[in-house]
């Protein structure tokens, strides 16, 4: 689950019309973060995005699947999934997308107890 560096510029620049934007390692993959909050994840030069369920609908009709990793001998489906790919050639749509991920994340947030 490596992300090169190239990847992670890259998808910096390709956000760009979504705000800005900082990577950071992550598991051996990368998270990806706007105002300090996650909201996409990088792995295997894939980009995730964070979905709920007002989001997930739209990310099931293109046929996206979730990002899936294995822990033992199970396979745990998280709350991202693949983004389209027309996003890594138009950065208009990467901000349509990126802003729905955010809105999942801020929902997440909102709804985690606090310390």
């Amino acid at each position: 689950m490596s992300v090169s560096a190239s990847f992670k510029e890259f998808l910096i620049e390709q956000m760009a019309g979504f705000g800005p934007v900082t990577i950071r390692p992550m598991f051996g993959g990368a998270g990806v973060y706007h105002d300090g909050l996650m909201f996409a994840l990088a792995a295997d030069e894939v980009l995730y995005l964070k979905v709920d369920e007002a989001s997930r609908p739209a990310f099931i009709a293109e046929n996206l699947p979730p990002f899936v990793y294995s822990r033992k001998d199970q396979k745990i489906d998280m709350s991202y999934f693949r983004s389209p790919e027309r996003c890594m050639d138009d950065v208009d749509e990467m901000a349509i997308w990126c802003r729905t991920a955010y809105g999942a994340a801020l929902n997440a947030a909102r709804k985690k107890p606090k310390k």
